[in-house]
């Protein structure tokens, strides 16, 4: 198992629930969420920041 640090960009949604839905995706994609927390909005170009960390690989 190993872990990262990621950061990623996230178009703004129109609800936090749909928000919620779109971050637990995006990191998804990433690997295994441990912790993440929203660092920055920007409501100009409608986007939230993230950071994260995130575990790959099996186990054994």
């Amino acid at each position: 198992m190993t872990t990262h640090f990621i950061s990623a960009e996230i178009d703004l949604q129109e609800t936090p629930t749909e928000l919620h839905k779109a971050i637990e995706a995006e990191l998804k994609k990433q690997g295994e969420p441990l912790r993440w927390a929203i660092t920055a909005v920007d409501k100009e170009q409608e986007k939230v920041t993230l950071e994260a960390v995130v575990t790959t690989g099996s186990n054994r």
